[in-house]
């Protein structure tokens, strides 16, 4: 589905034009029939307050109900959406939810009703705006997050869908309330879009996405929004001796590629921000072939670099005054007669030696050279995001990501960010017994530390690439891939951290400009 937001100070007009209207109501739903009932005719804001009452509405984060008018109004239906305290992910959810209603009832074109809880941000001046546009931001992601599902392979193409939601005013919002709710619906459409490009990649199946294919779609993202890209083939990886990427790739028909982009914000400044993503496009595990149950969901080993392109989407549209570049170590790790083993031992890049005691521990092994050449390009800190581990799922379910690092004060501004984005990160030690799990025998060192600590010796490997540059690990392994739709989020690729990515960049470039 198509989703655009738009915004109009004329409420009566949006709703003149609306085939639905959508209206926000936190638990007091049976007071007040929630912001923006009174604007509805007839007797509709009593029935929105005695669905409060008989308890069939509790304004809950996520919670909905879709009310038939009955020809009392140009609107077919009122959907009512919960915002339970009215935070920020609160809002997400409700944004969320109520696409989800108007997809269902198949309608175009919605007028959703922004009342005081929005445009009360809380705090004076500058305070007050920047709530309001991250309220604005959180709902108008909810909105386009609910609305991005999966689109299945078919013979028959469906007809495309578009919903288009005018937010408008219950109330006279002052000038400056309006300006930044526009600016936080415009950040909260960038932000959406992106996770649904991120979404469709990952969601891709691995015939369909190879590691070629995958440069192509971002040498598309690269001219869509002016960029500089670099794509390695397997030829050029030899002459660079990545090692790593090109020992993962060996046993596919399919070779692999190095993928790097550049964003220049900030040409007077040396500090640039390394963002590097695991793109594995389809991962059986190698010889050390995975189970047969399950492995369909390996499409999404790449969901790293999908998170990296989407945040990069941003970041290439928002045009912040800072320097990235983001690297893809793009490869399909395959069994067959030239493929990797166990016992090899490969020569990474950064011309560490390493151990290979497991071909399904695979993606540390594209990420050593892919955040070599990150450094090799300027890069000064670094964030890896990749599908490492299922030793995550076990210590955190596929509610939280793992991280680890070596500066506990640049993940905590990464923290901040995911907080904002509603995209738990869980830190997890990096205790040097940890390292000792990967001491090697035959070489500098080994690709697995085994079954205990798997999440932390995976991250701390990865570590051992970053050259003593700030760093932060990123295991997405729990949280790319849900079987159950859960809020904003729907089943199947989740494009998770790609918002938070986003959002610490703009952070970053906007710390520096008021520096």
């Amino acid at each position: 589905m198509v989703t655009e937001l738009h915004y109009t100070g004329d409420l009566l007009e949006a709703l003149e034009n609306a085939a639905a209207a959508v209206v926000f109501a936190g638990p007091d739903a049976a007071g007040t029939g929630g912001s923006g009932a009174s604007a509805l005719p007839g007797a509709l804001p009593d029935a929105i307050r005695r669905l409060g009452e008989a308890g069939l509405f509790k304004g809950e984060a996520g919670g909905v109900q879709t009310i038939p008018t009955l020809g009392t109004m140009q609107a077919g239906f009122v959907v009512l959406a919960g915002i339970g305290d009215g935070s920020p992910d609160s809002l997400r959810q409700a944004g969320a939810a109520a696409a989800k209603a108007l997809k269902q009832i198949k309608a175009e074109q919605a007028c959703a009703l922004v009342g005081s809880e929005i445009f009360a941000g809380g705090g004076d001046g500058a305070d007050a705006s920047d709530a309001v546009r991250r309220k604005a931001q959180a709902l108008a992601e909810g909105f386009l997050l609910g609305a991005a599902t999966r689109e299945p392979q078919r013979r028959e193409k469906p007809a495309e869908t578009k919903l288009r939601v005018t937010f408008a005013p219950d109330g006279q919002p002052d000038a400056k309330a309006e300006e930044a709710f526009r600016s936080g619906m415009d950040r909260g459409r960038m932000f959406g879009e992106a996770v649904a490009y991120a979404r469709r990649l990952t969601n891709l199946p691995g015939n369909l996405l190879t590691p070629e294919m995958l440069a192509l779609e971002a040498e598309a993202l690269a001219r869509e929004f002016e960029l500089d890209i670099e794509v390695i083939d397997e030829w050029t990886a030899t002459e660079m001796e990545m090692g790593g990427l090109l020992g993962v790739g060996q046993g596919s028909a399919n070779p692999p590629r190095m993928i790097v982009l550049h964003y220049e914000g900030d040409p007077d400044s040396k500090e640039k921000l390394g963002l590097i993503g695991k793109g594995i496009t389809f991962d059986t595990g190698g010889i050390s072939l995975k189970r047969a149950d399950g492995m369909d969901e390996m499409i999404s080993d790449m969901a790293g670099a999908a998170a990296v392109l989407g945040a990069m989407r941003v970041i290439g549209e928002a045009k912040p005054k800072i320097n990235v570049v983001a690297v893809i170590p793009a490869a399909e790790n395959m069994p067959s007669g030239q493929a990797l083993k166990p016992g090899d031992v490969l020569k990474t890049m950064s011309g560490r030696m390493v151990e290979v005691v497991n071909t399904d521990a695979e993606g540390r092994l594209v990420l050593a050279d892919g955040l070599t050449t990150a450094i090799r390009r300027g890069a000064t800190r670094l964030i890896d995001v990749a599908t490492l581990t299922g030793a995550v799922m076990v210590a955190l379910g596929d509610v939280a990501t793992g991280a680890v690092t070596n500066d506990e004060a640049f993940l905590a501004e990464l923290v901040e960010a995911s907080r904002a984005t509603g995209e738990r990160i869980w830190q997890l030690p990096s205790w040097p017994e940890y390292r000792k799990l990967l001491e090697s025998d035959a070489a500098d060192l080994k690709n697995s530390g085994g079954r205990h600590a798997g999440t932390i010796t995976g991250g701390l490997f990865i570590g051992e690439f970053a050259e003593g540059l700030p760093w932060i690990h990123l295991d997405i392994g729990g949280t790319a891939w849900l079987f159950k739709e859960r809020g904003w989020e729907p089943k199947g690729a989740t494009g998770v951290m790609t918002r938070t990515l986003a959002e610490y960049a703009l952070r970053l470039a906007e710390r520096r400009t008021k520096a």
